[in-house]
């Protein structure tokens, strides 16, 4: 959901106990919309992130470095002279609207200290962060709007700062009285309850318009003119939400879908995704937001990287299949090579009886368990012994048709395997360096060209190494990230001795468990058949079987692609793929 005005109330009480009174330490603008200043207080320091972008519009603090451009923009410069050294007062926000104010103690530039104010305006399509100064001009913004011509609020520098203007026709719900709230329920009964909270009251967000819906009747579709209780239970719900917000009993709350990809979040409990998502409390709304953004950015620059990659295999794949489908038509039509054969000997049989012109043949069928006749169409350009051998020649070609289409559909079938299993690599690889070794695995295996430099060798990173885990009895577990690194784990690096564990019938990587001699444990057993589960295409299912067997047991067929091989003597347990364990147990 956007940052809406109530949870930005909950955020700005976090911020003003966090950064009271730190002072501005460095001002950084890795990107157009985004500032992150370094702060200091007398005993904690803390990394503030601003962003003003459309898609990611927030304010919370956060741990994750990022990288600035070679030349900071002008307004960048202009905060790092203003603000720099600047002392944090205290943070405002006017009543449920998505602005917030730092007000700083700042020098100027003689040294004298005087109010600055930061404005960050969080509001759809005019998102905005200007700098004020204490008269309340506008020193500079990061987006100047407006003008002679334009019929929109002005934000331009040497301009006097006015706030935008409350949203017209709404109710604040802070301030909303329970006569209020009847005077506004009985004007719009042909609305559904979520769309007629979200146009009646500013400051929700269209999630907590559903929650509260859901809260009052354990449904979000629900229509105002068919109720029953004149939307009593409504109203409880929508002043519940207040009181929390009036209280400050906020709770840091992250929504992830079933594949534990981050998809809302807010600052009461969500309960109306029931069993559909997945709810966790974060430890603050800074954590929560911070995760919460740069994952679904990390996840975008990982998809932008790997979409050329991954556009190569599926078009790789797609090919072979449609090769497969003529394959297979082919080899259906190979099924009428005895008929062809059963003609040929037909003719050897009666060629006392024919002449050469005869263009059909028709005598008893001696094939047929009814003794019934058969025609046969005959070239009247050749010689009864010239027919009889183009039928057997067309006999051979069918037959061998049959075998040479039978080895080209299993080598077809095991290509387009190995592609799957290159596009489940990518879609579990970690990060720049996990893409590129696909990449080489796909320079060697000839679906990318080798592109080389001048010197002619090929640029290429330090190969990443497996993953480790420390399984809760202390035993060491290893898993590949790509198909080359899974068969330099099984093949190379691990002992005979130790347990391999593999997905069964299911694309996934390579778990070893170090086992140096012993029997791995029951716990650790299932602790590696889960982490095997989850680096796997059954990551989002529920229970998995995953097959385990000694590394000795394991061998890589003469010619196979990378990362297929065959076991024997294995045994199943079945599991569930659990993030919230392989990060507890990755070292």
């Amino acid at each position: 959901m956007p940052l809406d005005a109530l949870c930005l109330t909950a955020l700005k009480e976090e911020l003003s106990q966090q950064l009271a009174d730190m002072k501005i330490d460095k001002v950084q603008q890795p990107a157009r919309d985004m500032l992150i200043f370094a702060m200091r207080g007398k005993s904690a320091s803390n990394r503030l992130l601003i962003s003003a972008g459309s898609g990611d519009m927030r304010i919370h603090l956060t741990q994750h470095k990022h990288e600035n451009p070679d030349a900071p923009p002008m307004f960048c410069m202009l905060l790092r002279k203003h603000l720099v050294g600047a002392r944090l007062i205290s943070i405002f926000q006017p009543p449920a609207e998505r602005v917030l104010e730092l007000i700083f103690d700042a020098p100027d530039a003689l040294g004298v200290r005087s109010e600055k104010r930061l404005v960050i305006e969080l509001i759809a399509q005019s998102s905005n962060i200007i700098l004020v100064d204490s008269d309340g001009i506008i020193m500079d913004c990061l987006r100047r709007v407006g003008g002679a011509l334009s019929d929109k609020r002005a934000v331009l520098p040497g301009l006097m700062y006015h706030r935008p203007e409350p949203q017209q026709g709404k109710l604040n719900p802070l301030e909303t009285t329970p006569a209020d709230w009847d005077a506004a329920f009985n004007t719009q009964l042909e609305k559904n309850a979520d769309k007629w909270i979200q146009s009646a009251f500013f400051g929700f967000s269209p999630l907590i318009c559903r929650e509260i819906v859901w809260r009052a009747y354990k449904t979000c579709d629900q229509r105002l003119d068919v109720l029953n209780d004149h939307g009593e239970a409504l109203k409880q719900a929508f002043f519940e939400i207040v009181e929390i917000v009036q209280s400050g009993r906020f709770e840091p709350w992250s929504i992830y879908n079933l594949e534990h990809c981050p998809r809302d979040f807010s600052y009461v409990k969500i309960g109306q995704y029931e069993q559909a998502m997945l709810i966790d409390r974060a430890e603050s709304f800074s954590q929560l937001l911070d995760d919460h953004y740069t994952k679904i950015s990390e996840r975008a620059r990982q998809q932008a990287r790997a979409s050329a990659t991954l556009k190569t295999v599926k078009t790789a794949r797609e090919r072979i299949l449609r090769k497969l489908i003529a394959q297979q038509a082919e080899l259906e039509k190979t099924a009428l090579r005895e008929g062809f054969r059963e003609c040929g000997d037909i003719i050897t049989a009666n060629m006392h009886r024919m002449s050469k012109g005869q263009d059909v043949l028709l005598t008893e069928d001696f094939f047929s368990e009814s003794g019934g006749e058969r025609v046969i169409k005959l070239d009247p350009l050749k010689t009864p012994q010239q027919n009889a051998a183009k039928y057997y020649k067309d006999y051979t070609k069918l037959r061998n048709a049959e075998r040479f289409l039978t080895e080209q559909i299993s080598l077809g079938q095991r290509e387009a395997d190995y592609l799957e299993s290159v596009l489940e690599t990518l879609a579990l690889a970690e990060g720049e360096k996990g893409i590129e070794e696909i990449r080489r695995e796909l320079m060697t295996t000839g679906y990318i060209k080798d592109k080389r430099s001048k010197a002619g060798k090929v640029k290429t990173s330090s190969a990443a190494v497996p993953m480790k885990f420390l399984s809760s009895t202390g035993m060491q577990i290893l898993a590949g990230r790509n198909n080359v690194q899974n068969d330099q784990l099984t093949l190379k690096s691990a002992l005979k001795s130790d347990m391999w564990l593999h997905t069964q019938k299911i694309h996934g990587s390579h778990v070893v468990i170090s086992c140096k001699g012993s029997v791995p444990d029951d716990v650790t057993l299932r602790e590696a058949a889960a982490i095997a589960a989850y680096y796997s295409a059954a990551r989002s299912s529920g229970k998995v079987s995953v097959d385990y067997t000694l590394v000795k047991n394991v061998k890589k067929p003469s010619g196979s692609r990378p990362g297929m091989v065959i076991y024997t003597g294995f045994r199943t347990v079945l599991v569930a793929p659990d993030e919230g364990l392989v990060n507890a147990l990755r070292v």
